[in-house]
């Protein structure tokens, strides 16, 4: 039989998780897209379901759709589940990003290249910084991200921007302002959302081209997580920070860099589903690569 002490702890431990299970139920009906996005662009083919926790956005040979965060956030960790268009999606790119606007913009961007069917998406990713861009990697993925939804995340604070995938870091940008090369740290930023036509770059090189008799194409997107992030109030105005966001704290999002472990796994995916990166193409720096590129601790 149980003694006291130990059946008083199971029952705490029950308690415990019943709580916890309470609250991911409420914090799952708390998301909604109605309430955290505007739809700015395509509205027709936005669809909200599931009493907004879920968006549609969809792509026909009229116009594609974007969403815009209601609110600005400066730093901050933010996740987003995507279903990737199934079957053919040549000439369409799906984006999840997070941008400043303005001609010295800062973004940093998810963009999933579509292909013909039966072929592999392709993800680009890239980072600007005070308006400077064309800092491309792109990745083959290791599942099929039209089967089912998956996490992909930016978390951005003042020491680097990383990049996920189902938690598993595929590319980080390290703040190295000190030698020259700019950091996003000043300006507010809106997430975005979207889908839209590229087909004069975005599959093979633009040599295939969109095929719109599989139109509608569509995308979907689930939970939205920025509950670690720092919302924007404006000039003057007290910025609100959610989530661990003290420096001095070892489980800080805002003090968050990639550890021994994490290095390595980000160096496995580089080795095995890497497709390009510009720190590695010559032709196209025929004279030296950017500064980035050759600062030993900016990247594996």
């Amino acid at each position: 039989m149980l003694g006291g002490s130990l059946r008083r702890l199971v029952a705490a431990l029950a308690v415990a998780v019943a709580v916890a299970a309470t609250r991911a139920a409420a914090a799952e009906v708390d998301r909604s897209f109605h309430r955290d996005f505007d739809a700015v662009w395509g509205k027709r083919n936005a669809r909200f379901l599931e009493q907004g926790r879920v968006v549609e956005l969809s792509l026909d040979e009229r116009t594609g759709s974007r969403l815009e965060s209601k609110d600005r956030y400066l730093f901050g960790r933010f996740d987003l589940d995507i279903r990737l268009v199934a079957g053919e999606s040549a000439g369409t790119i799906t984006s999840f990003y997070i941008c400043t606007g303005g001609a010295r913009h800062d973004e940093v961007d998810f963009e999933f290249l579509g292909n013909v069917s039966g072929e592999p998406y392709l993800l680009h990713t890239n980072i600007f910084s005070d308006g400077k861009g064309e800092r491309e990697q792109q990745f083959v993925l290791w599942f099929d991200p039209t089967a089912d939804f998956h996490t992909y995340s930016i978390l951005w604070n003042p020491l680097n921007i990383i990049l996920y995938i189902d938690g598993t870091p595929i590319r980080v940008f390290k703040n190295n302002e000190a030698n020259g090369v700019p950091f996003p740290i000043q300006q507010p930023v809106h997430v975005f959302a979207s889908i839209w036509n590229a087909e004069e770059w975005a599959t093979q090189g633009g040599r295939v081209k969109t095929n719109w008799s599989e139109a509608p194409f569509v995308a979907a997107y689930r939970r939205f997580d920025a509950s670690s992030a720092c919302v924007w109030r404006g000039n003057g105005a007290t910025t609100r920070c959610g989530g661990d966001h003290l420096r001095s704290s070892a489980s800080s999002w805002m003090g968050q860099t990639l550890d021994w472990w994490s290095w390595m796994t980000l160096n496995w995916v580089r080795m095995n589903y890497m497709a390009y990166d510009y720190c590695e193409d010559r032709k196209r720096y025929p004279h030296g690569f950017p500064t980035e590129c050759i600062i030993p601790i900016g990247r594996i």
